[in-house]
């Protein structure tokens, strides 16, 4: 498939993004664009497809780019639940870091579970964990679930 039959776009939310490197991997054989979106300059590979997006510093800069770029041909990949949802509205696949792909049926549920989590959090007086480590297997996950993804947007 040519470029200019795929303008699939991988748009990625980079300042925390694990799976950099997978997305220049998976993106390279779909020759889907890649935007690496971020506050701070990021090295990324020397590529025609891939290109590095810096916003100001503001609050929500980088999300608030991703937002304004998505669109039913993108891919959005950010464990920021309130980025996926502004995402999906605008008809973008989305997907966590791990692999989790956020939909319709499962945003609504996942901003309360963040809004209950931020009550829990903010009553312990900062005391608490946080996500589980990056595993082998959410890298794997992620691998998969891009892969899928890319293949149902080539199709449509």
């Amino acid at each position: 498939m040519s470029e200019a039959q795929n303008p699939i776009t991988i748009l990625v939310d980079a300042d925390a993004c694990p799976v950099k490197d997978e997305v220049y991997r998976v993106a390279e054989r779909f020759k889907a664009q890649v935007r690496i979106v971020s506050n701070s300059p990021f090295r990324i590979p020397d590529h025609p497809r891939i290109k590095r997006i810096v916003v100001d510093d503001g609050f929500d800069a980088a999300d608030d780019w991703i937002a304004e770029n998505a669109d039913p041909l993108s891919v959005v990949i950010t464990a920021d639940i309130l980025l996926a949802e502004r995402c999906l509205k605008a008809g973008a696949a989305v997907l966590a870091h791990n692999g989790k792909p956020f939909d319709a049926a499962s945003i609504g549920s996942a901003i309360a579970t963040r809004a209950i989590m931020e009550d829990l959090r903010a009553g312990m007086d900062g005391i608490g964990g946080g996500p589980p480590p990056f595993s082998k297997a959410d890298r794997s996950r992620f691998l998969q679930e891009l892969d899928r993804v890319l293949v149902k947007l080539g199709q449509g």
